[in-house]
């Protein structure tokens, strides 16, 4: 009842209760800061004095009151008094360096930021088992010291390496993509010169993490092969995470690519060197152009003929298959593998993931039954999983390619509580989708159109499915369905690398469909596409500006939010 009478301003209320219950309990810290705080409050800063100093005077020695007398002393302008008060604080440290706790939050709480510095350097000196530094780091960082905040971090991380992740957290609220950035020069040039005085493998990972925030990975990777052969183990665990982020973080793969190619050579072990081939090539298919598809063809016939198609190379083998009926039209080749490796001894989701990608290039092929069956196999093999869940989506999709579109919404609707949440997006986007173009006959003629060119999609035909989606738009202008049709078509201009079109047709949803449901992914495709392909950052921050406005419920909110002041030159966390 008390603490609500302070919480709500009532402190002749507050001072009431507590006073009644300090004077039943004169020992309790509690009940006396909560008397003197109403007190406070009241400006009854003499009796508030008169308390604290009867409390020191009957009990044993807390410091942490010796700060709150101060404190009131300060608020009274004796500010003699008050620094005998703090300094008497900060000398029961070296009797006690146990008190280092209560008394360095206490000046924290008053930000007394330098007297709580004192104290915690006082302690770790004289006590050096129980450790500071993290309050210290934190102190140096509100005063904006850099530099002391982050050599207390690196100190503490090298008495207990055990806390490198949760001190990379703490680094995030100053560390920023900007290389230039205070922050991250002053780390910088820290870190560089610690490992001029002591070569130590900390220095190393943390510049490579820094330079991994920074998107510089060429620089990270200077610093991992320097990490691997200071190591005594063949571990490439780190040298593979970071080739998988440079090539998740920026569609240049060089860098990456570069990594991995490193790694097969370095490693004497085939499950190192084959978990870098496995990345290696999932990326060059990833990014390849239509004129490389023969040199990668090569690569995955040179790899599997190095490693031979057993249990071991099943994820590659998949790869290759996709590759080769998606990329390469050869189907027959790819079902062929498929089914060698299905006849191996390969764990249940291998087995899954094999029925699930004959399936698909059954789909490929229009052969939709049969792709039906193995999407089923595969529910089946993996029950509640998200591959299942997956399969189970796909027997929707293929349903809707097949123009079956009552039975698609069924089990789409299904999948709206999927665990899997992209699933479950992609289901309810796909169900309205249907729902809203399939009760006028015209309009479901339309939506067999869109259905065909989503297949047409889905069987690399770009440009076929965007000579059909411009038919749906001369033939159904005006219609629900035409903003739907436009958006396909942007994307795939955009696939295509005609990024003037693409940025067109997504200015036209913005302009004749401002309120529809389309409206927030045509401006993020939008200004994404003008920030990167395009090199507009004017144009990019202004459509940023408009989700950030206009559609505040967006799911790219925050990402628009962030895009818009990195473009605007803010420091981004």
């Amino acid at each position: 009842m008390g603490e609500n009478y302070l919480d709500q301003g009532e402190y002749e209320k507050a001072k009431s209760i507590f006073k009644n219950l300090y004077e039943k309990q004169p020992r309790s810290q509690k009940y006396l800061l909560a008397y003197t705080e109403a007190l406070k409050e009241l400006e009854e800063l003499e009796k508030a004095e008169e308390v604290f100093l009867n409390y020191l005077n009957t009990t044993n020695n807390y410091p942490n009151i010796d700060i709150e007398l101060g404190r009131i002393y300060e608020l009274q302008e004796k500010n003699e008094l008050a620094q005998k008060s703090y300094q008497k604080a900060i000398a029961s440290i070296y009797d006690n360096p146990n008190y280092a706790y209560a008394v360095g939050r206490t000046f924290q709480d008053y930000n007394l930021l330098d007297q709580a510095i004192v104290v915690y350097e006082k302690a770790n000196e004289l006590q050096p088992r129980i450790n500071y530094k993290v309050q210290l780091a934190r102190i140096y960082g509100e005063q904006g010291k850099l530099e002391q905040m982050f050599q207390n971090y690196i100190y503490l991380i090298l008495e207990s390496p055990n806390y490198f992740n949760v001190v990379s957290r703490n680094f995030n609220e100053y560390i920023t993509e900007n290389a230039q950035n205070e922050a991250n020069t002053v780390f910088r040039k820290l870190l560089l010169k610690e490992l001029q005085k002591e070569p130590n493998v900390l220095y190393n990972q943390l510049l490579s993490w820094l330079f991994m925030q920074q998107g510089d990975f060429s620089k990270a990777f200077a610093q991992e092969k320097a990490i691997y052969k200071r190591s005594q183990s063949q571990n490439f665990q780190r040298l593979i995470e970071l080739a998988d982020e440079a090539g998740n973080a920026s569609q240049n793969t060089e860098t990456s690519q570069l990594i991995l190619n490193y790694v097969i050579e370095e490693a004497k072990d085939r499950r190192n060197q084959l978990r870098a081939v496995q990345l290696l090539m999932k990326q060059k298919v990833a990014f390849a152009k239509p004129t490389e598809n023969l040199n990668i063809k090569a690569d995955f016939e040179k790899y599997l003929d190095t490693y031979g198609y057993t249990p071991n190379t099943a994820e590659l083998q998949l790869v290759y298959a996709e590759f080769l009926a998606f990329r390469l039209q050869e189907k027959e080749e790819a079902k062929q593998l498929i089914n060698q490796l299905s006849e191996q001894a390969i764990n249940t989701f291998t087995q899954a993931n094999a029925k699930m990608l004959l399936a698909d290039i059954f789909v490929l092929e229009e052969q939709f039954n049969q792709a039906l069956v193995y999407y089923s196999q595969v529910e089946k093999l993996v029950k509640n999983t998200n591959l299942a869940q997956e399969a189970k989506f796909k027997v929707a999709k293929t349903s809707y390619f097949k123009g079956d579109f009552e039975w698609a919404v069924t089990q789409l609707d299904v999948l709206k509580n999927a665990t899997s949440q992209l699933i479950a997006n992609d289901a309810m986007a796909l169900a309205r989708n249907i729902k809203d173009n399939s009760y006028q006959d015209s309009i479901q003629t339309a939506l067999q159109k869109i259905a065909k060119a989503d297949l047409l999609t889905f069987q690399e035909e770009s440009e076929n499915a965007i000579v059909l989606l411009n038919e749906i738009l001369n033939e159904f202008k005006g219609e629900p369905i035409e903003d739907e049709a436009l958006y396909r078509k942007a994307n795939l201009l955009s696939k295509l690398g005609n990024f003037q079109a693409a940025a067109d047709a997504y200015e036209q949803i913005i302009e004749n469909f401002p309120f529809d449901i389309l409206a927030d992914d045509a401006l993020f495709a939008l200004s994404k596409l003008y920030e990167n392909q395009l090199a507009l950052p004017e144009k990019a921050k202004t459509q940023y500006e408009k989700i950030i406005f206009e559609h505040p419920d967006s799911i790219y909110f925050v990402d628009a939010q962030k895009a818009f002041r990195k473009l605007r030159g803010d420091a981004i966390n």
